[in-house]
């Protein structure tokens, strides 16, 4: 088989993939609270990546690597893994996934007026303004069908998750660790874990490991070797074999994976509005990327962040 084709194998199961671990995530909170299980996942996931990379000969890091990787953690892990898999409590998984797709409009609002990196034109407020209009559609189509404190908390909780994954992206694209980025993430899961599980019992988010029922067991072990390895692994294959343009559609493709499949599996309702404004959604996101003339790719756990 012709590497190209493997790697647009790799890129289609990146694609699905991802986008299912969002259902997962929703199918794991029903039983185990979603900081606990975020908790578990980044510690068992973190734990395999830096196994491995010791085991090929990859030095300890130093303090100031170990406390550089821990704030960028607090963002890609902490942030944006742990609360937005505590949000897929309160909103569904294709909801969420699609406010999670909204991380490149965050990350090109933190360049072009914070640290003025990239000039804005007029397709990028076009983007912008589709971007969030179709979520706001979304929204209002949502919003009746749940209780409403729970649905703003849930929509809340995402939207910070987004924000955290969009700085932590910034952070990440500056190489300032000066160690390789797929080792990094791996100890950014484990000083994360340690963090949301603090969090989890501060705010009661935690049962006994004893009481986590089967299907949550099986949603994590699914997200960890599934979510944070098989397609990570995937889309480090795709990234190396095709263009980042190219590699970079999967982010488009995760929303309506999660819708599809959170209507089939978890009776999620999927309504013409949801889709509507998930293509509307993902058209704006489309429109600010190409406008900045460089895809937003990151190294990234896009399921779920």
């Amino acid at each position: 088989m012709r590497t190209k084709t493997k790697a647009y194998i790799a890129f289609t199961a990146t694609s699905v993939l991802w986008g299912s671990t969002w259902v997962m995530s929703k199918a794991g909170v029903k039983g185990l609270p979603g900081l606990q299980l975020s908790a578990i996942r980044q510690l068992i996931a973190g734990a395999i990546i830096i196994t491995y990379f010791l085991a090929k000969g990859e030095k300890l890091p130093t303090w100031r690597q170990l406390v550089m990787m821990t704030g960028i953690g607090f963002f890609t892990f902490f942030l944006s893994n742990g609360l937005s898999t505590w949000s897929v409590t309160y909103i569904s998984s294709g909801l969420a996934a699609l406010i999670a797709a909204l991380y490149p409009l965050f990350v090109v609002l933190l360049e072009v007026f914070i640290s003025k990196k990239n000039k804005p034109t007029a397709i990028t407020f076009l983007g912008l303004a589709l971007g969030f209009g179709g979520i706001l559609l979304v929204f209002y189509e949502d919003a009746s069908h749940h209780h409403a404190a729970s649905y703003v908390k849930g929509i809340m909780l995402c939207l910070t998750a987004t924000i955290g994954w969009s700085i932590g992206t910034i952070l990440l694209s500056k190489n300032i660790i000066n160690i390789k980025p797929q080792y990094s993430l791996g100890w950014q899961m484990i000083t994360a874990s340690v963090l949301i599980g603090l969090l989890s019992f501060a705010t009661g988010q935690h049962i006994p490991l004893r009481e986590i029922p089967m299907l949550s067991w099986l949603a994590l072990i699914y997200l960890i070797v599934i979510g944070s390895i098989i397609a990570y692994i995937a889309f480090l294959y795709t990234m190396h074999h095709l263009t980042p343009s190219v590699a970079a559609l999967y982010a488009y493709i995760n929303p309506i994976v999660a819708l599809l499949i959170g209507a089939a599996a978890l009776n999620e309702k999927l309504t013409i509005f949801n889709i509507i404004g998930s293509v509307i959604t993902l058209a704006g996101v489309y429109l600010v990327n190409k406008s900045v003339r460089k895809p937003t790719v990151a190294i990234a756990d896009a399921d779920g962040m």
